[in-house]
C-alpha cells in the first residue's frame, strides 16, 4: 500500500474534544471519523488493526471448540420478552417498531439470541457441551459515551455462549476460556491484563470475571491485595471492617449544629473523627421515586451495585425537597419517621458513640450505640472496599485501589436464559432439565484502544506486531533523487513478493512530514531509504518503540528486514 493512496488524513494538533491518548492519537492519524455520539467509521488502519484482533479471537475460540455464528442486529422484542429483559433493562435497549408495527429490538448482547438458535437442536443430553460464538456489531445507547472506543454505542463484540448438563462441566469449560482469554491478550501485546472478580448486573449468575488492563484513564477501580493473589471489581468487592467498642458507652444526646450539614463539617464542630459516624445516603426508587436510605460509616462510600443487588430494583440519587419525609443533612436513624425503606451497612454494626443526625434542622445526636438504641436492625455490606483496607481474602489491610480499563469479561450464567425461555433436554434417566450456559464477551475496538491506552509514546501509537496495521514502513525521503526512488521501489515490490505487510511513503515531503505519519501509524518497523544512506550503501531500520535502530547494506536490507520482522 502507499501511503500517498491511503484515505484519511493525519496532523499534528491534539483535538480539544478528545478525554484520553488513545482517542487522540487515532483521530491525529486518520484512524477514524466522527458521526455521531457514541459512533466512529474506522478508515483502513484501524480496519486492519480490528480484523487483526479479530483473527486471534477466532483462533482461539476455534481452539476451544467453539462455532463460530452469526446472529441478527435486529431481533424481535417476543425474543427478549421470553427472557423478561424487555421490561427490565432501560433507555439502553433501543425499541422500535417496523412498517407492521412489529416490535423489535437493536442487539447490544446476544443471550436470547443464542438460546433461540440451538433451543431446537440441544432436546437431548447427548449433544452438550457445545459453544457458539460469533463476531458482531451491537448498539448499546449508552447514557455517557466518551473517551473515544473505549465507550461506545456502537460496537464490534466477540461473545460466545457455552452450554452445559452439569454445573461442573460449567466450571471445567469456563476455567478453559478463562485461559484461552489470557492468551488472547498475550498474542494481541498486553500479557499485563488481570482477571478480578466481578458483579454480573444484568447479565445474571452467580460467578463471573472482568479481564482489566490497568491504567490511569480507566473507568473501573479494582481492589487488589499486595500480600495475597486477591483481585476485585470494587462492586464486587467485599468490605471488611474491624470495630472494637469503646466503654464506657456515652449517653445518646442530642446537640445543637447550626448549618453543619455535612459529615466533615459535623465532625470537625463536634471535634470527632468521620470513621465514628454515621452517615446517610439517600436514593429513590425509579418506579415510584420511593426513599431508600442507607446507613452506614462516614467515612465509607455507598456502593450502588451491591445496593441495586440486594434491594432488586432501580434506583438514582434522591431529591429531596421540603415536601419530602425527610430533613436533608441531619438524617439519622434515631426517630426517623415516613414511609421509607431503611439499610445500615455492616461498617456500623455493634458500634457506640457515634455521632448522626437527628431528623431535625440543626441538630445530631451523639453517643448513638446501635446495640442498645437500634436493637434487632439488620446489616449488609453495602460499602466500597476503601484503600488499605483489609483484604477478604488473607484478612490483612493490604487492599489497593487502581484504575483499569474492562477489556473482556466471562460469566457462568447458570439457567437465567434456558429457564426462561423454555430450553429444555432430556437427560440419560428420561427427565426434562434446563441446560447451564456461560457467556464470554471481549469487545474488539475497546481492546484496539486500550492497546493504543498503554503502548504510545507522545508522537503516536506504538502497535504490538501482531495486531499493527502493517509490518513495515518504507520511507523513501527524497523521492525526486533516482537512486533513493529506484532501491526503494524495488525493496518494496521484494517485501511484497515474501508476503510482508509494508505501507510505502514515497510523498514529495519533507523528512520531518514523513516521520510524523510514520510515528502516527505506530508500524513496528521503519526503513529509511535517503540520498545520505544510498551513498554509504546502507538503509536504516529502526522499531518503532525505539529498542534499536541500525544501518543494514543495501544488498541485504531485504534479508535483515525479514530477519528482525
Amino acid at each position: 500500500m502507499k501511503l500517498e493512496k491511503l484515505v484519511g488524513e493525519r496532523f499534528k494538533e491534539k483535538p480539544s474534544d478528545c478525554q484520553v491518548e488513545s482517542h487522540a492519537l487515532m483521530v491525529r492519524g486518520g484512524y477514524m471519523k466522527y458521526v455521531a455520539n457514541g459512533i466512529y467509521s474506522s478508515y483502513m488502519p484501524l480496519k486492519r488493526i480490528t480484523r487483526k484482533i479479530e483473527q486471534i479471537l477466532r483462533e482461539e475460540m476455534d481452539a476451544i471448540d467453539g462455532q463460530e455464528v452469526q446472529f441478527p442486529v435486529v431481533m424481535p422484542a417476543s425474543m427478549w420478552q421470553e427472557s423478561g429483559r424487555y421490561e427490565s433493562i432501560g433507555k439502553e435497549l433501543v425499541r422500535f417498531s417496523d412498517r407492521n408495527d412489529s416490535p423489535l429490538v437493536l442487539g447490544m448482547t446476544h443471550e436470547e439470541a443464542a438460546v433461540s438458535l440451538v433451543r431446537e437442536y440441544g432436546q437431548s443430553y447427548n449433544k452438550y457441551p457445545f459453544m457458539i460464538y460469533q463476531i458482531q456489531t451491537k448498539f448499546r445507547d449508552e447514557a455517557r459515551p466518551k473517551s473515544g472506543l473505549i465507550r461506545v454505542r456502537e460496537f464490534t463484540m466477540k461473545d460466545a455462549y457455552s452450554f452445559h448438563t452439569s454445573q461442573e462441566d460449567l466450571e471445567n469449560y469456563y476455567e478453559k476460556c478463562h485461559k484461552a482469554y489470557e492468551r488472547i491478550f498475550a498474542r494481541a501485546g498486553i500479557p499485563e491484563v488481570v482477571s478480578v472478580a466481578s458483579d454480573s448486573g444484568m447479565m445474571g449468575g452467580s460467578v463471573s470475571h472482568e479481564f482489566m488492563l490497568l491504567t490511569g484513564i480507566g473507568e473501573d477501580s479494582i481492589a487488589i491485595c499486595s500480600e495475597c493473589n486477591y483481585k476485585s471489581n470494587m462492586e464486587a468487592a467485599e468490605s471488611i471492617i474491624k470495630y472494637e467498642r469503646k466503654e464506657p458507652s456515652q449517653t445518646l444526646e442530642k446537640v445543637y449544629t447550626p448549618d453543619k450539614q455535612t459529615i466533615e463539617e459535623v465532625c470537625a464542630y463536634l471535634n470527632a473523627s468521620a470513621e465514628n459516624s454515621c452517615k446517610a445516603v439517600v436514593y429513590q426508587r425509579n418506579s415510584d421515586d420511593k426513599f431508600i436510605v442507607l446507613f452506614l460509616r462516614g467515612d465509607l462510600e455507598a456502593n450502588e451495585t451491591k445496593l441495586t443487588n440486594h434491594l432488586g430494583f432501580d434506583i438514582h440519587p434522591a431529591v429531596i425537597t421540603e415536601d419530602s419525609p425527610l430533613t436533608a443533612g441531619f438524617i439519622g436513624p434515631v426517630n426517623l419517621s415516613g414511609d421509607v425503606i431503611v439499610l445500615y451497612d455492616r461498617s456500623l454494626k455493634g458500634m457506640n458513640n457515634v455521632i448522626c443526625g437527628a431528623n431535625e434542622k440543626d441538630y445530631h445526636y451523639k453517643g448513638l450505640d446501635f446495640e442498645r438504641d437500634l436493637q434487632g436492625v439488620q446489616f449488609y455490606d453495602f460499602a466500597k472496599i476503601k484503600e488499605g483496607g483489609i483484604c477478604p481474602k488473607c484478612g490483612k489491610h493490604t487492599i489497593g485501589v487502581f484504575r483499569g480499563i474492562e477489556v473482556g469479561n466471562i460469566f457462568q450464567l447458570g439457567t437465567k436464559y434456558t429457564k426462561s425461555m423454555n430450553m429444555t433436554y432430556l437427560d440419560s434417566n428420561g427427565v426434562l432439565q434446563h441446560p447451564i450456559m456461560g457467556c464470554y464477551g471481549i469487545g474488539v475496538g475497546r481492546l484496539a484502544a486500550a492497546i493504543c491506552e498503554v503502548h504510545h509514546d507522545d508522537y503516536g501509537p506504538i502497535w504490538p506486531k501482531a495486531i499493527a496495521p502493517y509490518q513495515v514502513h518504507l520511507c523513501a525521503v527524497r523521492p525526486d533523487n533516482e537512486e533513493v526512488k529506484a532501491f526503494a521501489d524495488n525493496l518494496y515490490n521484494e517485501l511484497l513478493d515474501k508476503g510482508v505487510e509494508v505501507i510505502y511513503d514515497d510523498r514529495n515531503v519533507s523528512a520531518g512530514i514523513m516521520f510524523s505519519d510514520a510515528d502516527l501509524l505506530g508500524v513496528p518497523l521503519r526503513v529509511v531509504v535517503s540520498p545520505r544512506n544510498v551513498k554509504n550503501g546502507v538503509v536504516e531500520i529502526s522499531a518503532r518503540d525505539k529498542s534499536f535502530n541500525l544501518s543494514a547494506q543495501m544488498n541485504c536490507a531485504l534479508e535483515e528486514i525479514i530477519k528482525l520482522l
